[in-house]
């Protein structure tokens, strides 16, 4: 090689470099919104078991995925402007719980996956139109907890076989929720029960709603749970344990702060689940092939030290179908 040619090759591979260097940069990193009407938790990010199943699946927080949280706190009202703000915060997916949520994320896009855990009835509020091929941006994991609805009420008639007169706490702003109380309504009925309905649609309307069980008391009460009586859970289970009244809950973590008992799928599991539609969507999934899942399993818990402090002994052959028995 002559020394023209030489330095002709030398220039030519340094006029090269900002191209090279341009082509190599680092892939964008994934930013995953997440959004709940429920109460912040202390770390301020997405749930644990959601993250678990992420890097599980080789997305590590800070590393190559960012977690963004939005909490309603029990005010749905807010919910409309939390989404908003996570659309202008350049988000690749989002993340929902419940139906509120849901339902304030679709309104708010129409462009950015989203992935929605428990919104109740995924097709009778109208989040979609079909399970299997719910087209549009939205995906995830729904649950039939509007006919689950008839199944527990059912069970606290088990366990409580002289029961006639029954409480139901809802949250009357959320359809969902409206659906489900429906169900009971209608199940009661069936089972010659009376139904006491108690709606509810703020915060402030939890102690009312438990004042008017004092005033006029059932022999049960139901509380179907979103994210405003979840959030206000202690009040609700305080309440029953001094009024000693048997409840039945949808969700373990009632039975484990101290309820009855409860029916109903783990949200954990539900987490894990959404992870996996995340990563699908993340690798070039369309939200709208995917279809919505439901939860592979439903649980009986029952606490007998609850039982115990109630006075009540709940039939041996409802134990033996227990799922879990918190002593």
């Amino acid at each position: 090689m002559d020394r023209r040619t030489a330095l002709f090759t030398i220039g030519s591979g340094l006029l090269s470099l900002p191209y090279a260097t341009r082509a190599q940069k680092p892939a964008k990193v994934p930013r995953i919104g997440f959004m709940s009407g429920g109460a912040r938790p202390a770390d301020g990010i997405a749930p644990a078991a959601f993250r678990l199943a992420m890097q599980e699946l080789g997305y590590t927080a800070d590393k190559n995925v960012t977690y963004l949280g939005r909490w309603a706190e029990a005010n749905t009202e807010r919910l409309p402007g939390l989404a908003a703000e996570l659309v202008r915060l350049d988000i690749d997916v989002l993340v929902t719980f419940g139906g509120p949520a849901a339902q304030a994320a679709k309104s708010a896009t129409s462009t950015i996956p989203i992935v929605v855990v428990a919104p109740g009835d995924a097709l009778g509020v109208g989040l979609v139109t079909s399970l299997a091929r719910p087209d549009g941006n939205i995906t995830g994991i729904t649950d039939p907890a509007t006919e689950l609805s008839a199944k527990r009420l059912g069970l606290l008639k088990e366990a409580i076989p002289n029961a006639t007169r029954v409480a139901v706490i809802w949250n009357a702003d959320d359809r969902a929720m409206t659906l489900r109380y429906s169900e009971v309504e209608r199940a009661a009925r069936v089972l010659n029960i009376a139904i006491q309905p108690l709606a509810v649609r703020k915060p402030e309307d939890i102690d009312a709603a438990l004042s008017a069980m004092t005033r006029s008391r059932p022999d049960a009460f139901f509380v179907v749970s979103d994210s405003l009586t979840t959030t206000n859970r202690k009040r609700i289970l305080d309440f029953a344990s001094a009024q000693q009244l048997p409840a039945m809950y949808e969700f373990g973590v009632f039975v484990q702060d101290g309820g009855l008992m409860s029916y109903g799928p783990t949200l954990d599991e539900m987490y894990r689940r959404a992870a996996t539609y995340v990563d699908r969507i993340l690798k070039g999934a369309k939200p709208g092939t995917l279809p919505l899942e439901q939860p592979t399993g439903y649980f009986l818990l029952f606490n007998l030290k609850t039982a115990k402090a109630l006075g009540l002994t709940i039939p041996p052959a409802l134990l033996l179908r227990a799922d879990e028995v918190i002593q």
